[in-house]
């Protein structure tokens, strides 16, 4: 590994803070985004309304923008929720959300919007008579999602999520404004330190390179398995 002027080390211990961040915003923006999907495809007029509202605001606002907002918005929110519970009730309580914390469920919750609008566009491309025919054999809303409208669904989403996670492996450089110790905060520190920034951000380039290469690979291998019987024209 370079050795960077001594840097080479942190900056790699920051490289794999980098995927741990990316996975687990990862399985957030999944999980809020299937539920959102659902959410929007469902009769509540509420559940509804509030999916359509989450997905259009967060896909609207920059990034950046929203990631300095729920950051710092957050923790003067549970400040004043602290401050109201030791006025009210003589509870002190303390919360500080820390910036890894911060920067997962914000990247999580920011991808959220832009995987509901996947899987709700790969939902509507799965073929009802299928789903009728689940009925009609007995099979439970549960069996007919899992059995024939999840692993249909998946098929029509996967490019979809792969241009999502791929964008929110470059997104996770965002986090150095809010001082997590990524590896491209540590590089620009220690470009500023040295004074030679292609010695430092050229090296995070390929690594972010080399993660999407990885991803694509890794993509391409689940798109064959839930394209299995599938006609190709």
């Amino acid at each position: 590994m370079l050795d960077l002027h001594g840097y080479g080390p942190s900056i790699f211990m920051g490289a794999i803070l980098t995927v741990e961040l990316a996975v687990l915003s990862a399985v957030i923006a999944v999980l809020l985004g299937l539920v959102t999907a659902l959410a929007r495809l469902s009769k509540n007029r509420f559940a509804r309304g509030v999916a359509t509202v989450y997905s259009t605001v967060v896909r609207g606002v920059p990034d950046l923008v929203l990631m300095l907002l729920i950051f710092f918005g957050a923790q003067i929110m549970m400040n004043n929720f602290s401050d109201w519970l030791y006025e009210k009730y003589d509870i002190d309580m303390f919360f500080n959300i820390d910036e890894f914390t911060a920067g997962v469920s914000t990247i999580g919750f920011i991808f959220g919007a832009y995987m509901a609008e996947t899987f709700r566009g790969a939902f509507l491309a799965v073929d009802r008579g299928q789903l009728e025919a689940g009925t009609a054999y007995g099979m439970s809303p549960w069996m007919i999602f899992r059995r024939i409208m999840f692993p249909q669904m998946m098929r029509h989403a996967l490019p979809g999520i792969g241009n999502n996670w791929l964008v929110l492996v470059k997104t996770t450089a965002l986090v150095s404004v809010i001082g997590l110790a990524d590896m491209t905060r540590l590089a620009k520190e220690a470009a500023g330190a040295v004074n030679e920034p292609f010695k430092f951000f050229i090296p995070v380039a390929m690594v972010y390179l080399l993660i999407t290469s990885i991803s694509e690979l890794g993509l391409k291998r689940l798109e064959r398995k839930f394209s299995a019987g599938v006609v190709r024209g």
